[in-house]
């Protein structure tokens, strides 16, 4: 393969740097997440809902990057396992409510400490500074661009 002298497009285009970055790092922990017996999709709910609180279906979709029908069967199944539990809202009993069980939160607590080891080994060549100004950043450009 010829090396090239001028870069590509992608090369320095954010969005796809963002993308291959995210396929690289997910990918690695991952492989950890299927060897503890959960699918990436089950991960992304229990992880989004460990802090506890109950919220509501959409914003657990949107977290977990999970697409409407497929959301439902996956929270049926997780709920059938007793890992979620979904509470009707009290203001609004349109909205469906999901929050964490203590059998969701014994099988995620594992998988969250080694998502931390697994972090800290990404960002370590970087050192702290940075790597907090990094996740600054990407959290900043996510608040921009939920509101517009």
């Amino acid at each position: 393969m010829p090396l090239r002298t001028k870069p590509d497009f992608v090369d320095d285009y954010l969005p796809a740097l963002l993308g291959q970055a995210s396929e690289l790092i997910s990918g690695q922990f991952h492989r950890v997440v299927r060897a503890h017996g959960l699918s990436v999709s089950e991960w992304r709910v229990l992880a989004s809902l460990a802090g506890g609180q109950a919220i509501s279906t959409g914003e657990l979709a949107a977290l977990s990057l999970t697409k409407g029908p497929t959301a439902t069967r996956l929270l049926d199944r997780m709920q059938a396992r007793g890992q979620i539990e979904r509470l009707e809202d009290s203001a609004d009993r349109r909205v469906t409510r999901v929050r964490i069980t203590a059998e969701g939160k014994r099988t995620v607590s594992k998988l969250i400490a080694l998502a931390q080891e697994h972090e800290r080994r990404v960002l370590e060549p970087f050192g702290l500074d940075r790597a907090e100004d990094l996740k600054a950043t990407l959290k900043r450009i996510i608040e921009l661009h939920r509101m517009g």
